[in-house]
């Protein structure tokens, strides 16, 4: 059995990464709710959708520029490697970051919120607020594309987000930290692993590159912005 003296503590998930999770995590949230109020808090809805357009922009960067162990590299997976993780030969790397299965969760969710996100950008509900890009397609791609944002993603997205709950729930039974890991970003390791840079100037980065996705999603908010935008 192990001891905390055989355990090594590593930065694994550096700071801009945590403001990424938790801060899609919130909008994520906020979209849920007005998107069923409708209404005047579908101003909000198109607020918070902006917002995550920002942050999937700025987490497609940071994954090639980001901490170690946040790079997308550290968690593109053989199949042969997830097949052997599935029985139980997984390697001690598969615990630092993103496990085989954790990965294909992770990737699961950056695709179908962009889609989500993608597709709000050319919906319009026919009555008050439609995408600042419905107007450079045909009304067939906005039909599609309507349908899908409202009766198909949202459901998917419900669904990955009560799999992930359910697999923090496992893994917690099982001893495994990873929410209190996503807050202060160190796991507890029994092989000891390289940390990710998480100093003052990959900090200072993240946030001129957050401005910048930042800057490119207010600019799409402006091709035709929605009422109170």
């Amino acid at each position: 059995m192990y001891t905390n003296k055989n355990l090594h503590k590593v930065r694994v998930w550096d700071l801009p990464t945590r403001f990424f999770h938790w801060a899609l995590v919130a909008c994520v949230i906020g979209l849920a709710i007005t998107g069923t109020l409708g209404g005047n808090a579908m101003v909000w809805h198109f607020r918070f959708g902006y917002t995550v357009l920002a942050l999937l922009l700025f987490r497609i960067v940071w994954g090639f520029v980001g901490g170690r162990w946040s790079r997308f590299g550290a968690f593109i997976y053989a199949p042969q490697s997830v097949i052997n993780y599935l029985k139980g030969r997984g390697k001690p790397e598969h615990g630092v970051g993103h496990s085989p299965i954790g990965a294909g969760s992770v990737f699961a969710m950056l695709g179908f919120l962009i889609a989500q996100v993608g597709t709000g950008l050319l919906s319009d509900d026919e009555i008050a607020f439609a995408g600042p890009l419905t107007r450079f397609v045909s009304n067939a791609t906005v039909s599609l594309t309507t349908n899908y944002h409202k009766n198909i993603g949202k459901w998917v997205l419900l669904a990955l987000v009560v799999l992930h709950i359910a697999a923090i729930i496992y893994y917690l039974s099982r001893k495994h930290k990873l929410v209190s890991a996503m807050l202060h970003g160190d796991k507890e390791l029994v092989v000891p692993a390289p940390p990710s840079r998480d100093d003052t100037v990959s900090r200072v980065a993240a946030v001129l590159i957050l401005a910048v996705c930042g800057g490119v999603a207010y600019w799409v908010s402006t091709l035709e912005a929605a009422p109170g935008f």
